[in-house]
């Protein structure tokens, strides 16, 4: 018996989901990851027999190395050149963000609010991912070699910027010259010399890379899964959220999204204001609304040595690190959807 076609309204109804990205896999798989981090968060904790620093941090390293292999030396010199785009990324990442916090003190009154603004201010003073960012720009159709050379600058300047930025407004008790330098090696492994490795094979393996995107669309997914599932194992197995009410928990959250999607609309507006192209304001765009949850769990640790309170100094990153991935997500499979329907050609 043959199968029924779809009546018109289910093609539509089709076609919303699809736009909206709920028929791709990624999505549902990162819902996923989340509920199997909180039934078992033995797996994917520190406490786990299982390598998955080596995993997350090999998998980092094998992404950049693929990208390294479809980088031409011209390329990554065209995005290096672009310093209206690389200004309005820094800027954001490491003066918007800052300065958006400073501007929402006053509604967090004293005491306990001021404790959760602190743990909101030193979330904005972070940089930017690096792989995610990456990765986001190249499922949008982006300025791959831009978003590398931002994302890992950002990364860099981190180092000093946030360092800067959190002894002067937080002042943390017991705060020494800290060595950030683990930091600075940790990029070095994970990104400049596997895109270095990458560019110089790319004469003669970078038509493979190209003719393979697809499938290595899929890795980088697989990559960002697995940042996801440890992290929010290593927090649940850590009880960081026991001490917070349910509604208290959603009402950070929504915060959390308010201040992702302020972001991404100044972002947009001023890259529409000076002209950028499209691919260019894909960059700007979602290598400017991140924060790292990597670098903000070390910084923690090293710029607030006397505070006991680590875990809920990390919650609002924890959860804006989630929803920046979901919504990321989300947004760069509409953007790219879109530049391959108008025929944008990116930088990839």
């Amino acid at each position: 018996m043959p199968t029924p076609l779809p009546s018109p309204t289910e093609n539509r109804l089709l076609a919303l989901l699809r736009r909206a990205g709920l028929l791709d896999w990624f999505l549902p798989a990162l819902v996923g990851v989340v509920g199997l981090a909180y039934l078992a968060p033995e797996v994917g904790s520190k406490a786990s027999p299982l390598p998955w620093k080596v995993v997350t941090t090999g998998g980092v390293a094998l992404v950049f190395f693929f990208y390294g292999l479809r980088l031409s030396l011209d390329k990554l010199r065209t995005g290096t050149r672009n310093w209206r785009l690389h200004l309005v990324v820094q800027g954001t990442t490491f003066v918007l963000f800052p300065l958006l916090a400073l501007a929402a003190r006053p509604l967090f009154g004293s005491g306990s609010g001021q404790l959760l603004w602190q743990s909101i201010f030193f979330l904005c003073t972070l940089p930017s991912t690096v792989s995610t960012s990456v990765v986001m720009v190249s499922l949008g159709r982006g300025n791959v070699p831009a978003a590398i050379f931002n994302a890992s600058i950002s990364s860099l300047a981190g180092i000093v910027l946030t360092p800067l930025w959190v002894r002067a407004v937080l002042h943390p008790p017991g705060a020494e010259g800290s060595d950030l330098s683990g930091l600075a090696l940790s990029l070095i492994w994970q990104v400049v010399l596997p895109v270095a490795a990458g560019m110089l094979l790319n004469p003669r393996f970078g038509a493979w890379v190209e003719r393979h995107k697809s499938r290595l669309r899929i890795l980088d997914q697989v990559i960002i899964l697995s940042i996801v599932f440890t992290s929010f194992c290593e927090s649940f197995a850590e009880g960081v959220f026991r001490s917070y009410a349910p509604a208290n928990v959603a009402l950070l959250a929504a915060g959390m999204v308010g201040l992702y999607f302020l972001v991404f609309g100044l972002v947009a507006g001023a890259s529409r204001l000076l002209g950028f192209a499209a691919a260019d304001r894909t960059t700007a765009i979602f290598c400017g609304s991140k924060k790292s949850l990597v670098h903000g769990s070390v910084m923690a640790s090293l710029l607030f040595p006397a505070t006991a309170a680590t875990g809920a100094l990390l919650l609002p990153l924890m959860l804006y690190h989630a929803l920046q991935i979901i919504l990321a997500s989300i947004m760069a499979q509409r953007f790219g959807r879109q530049a391959v329907a108008a025929g944008t050609l990116t930088m990839e």
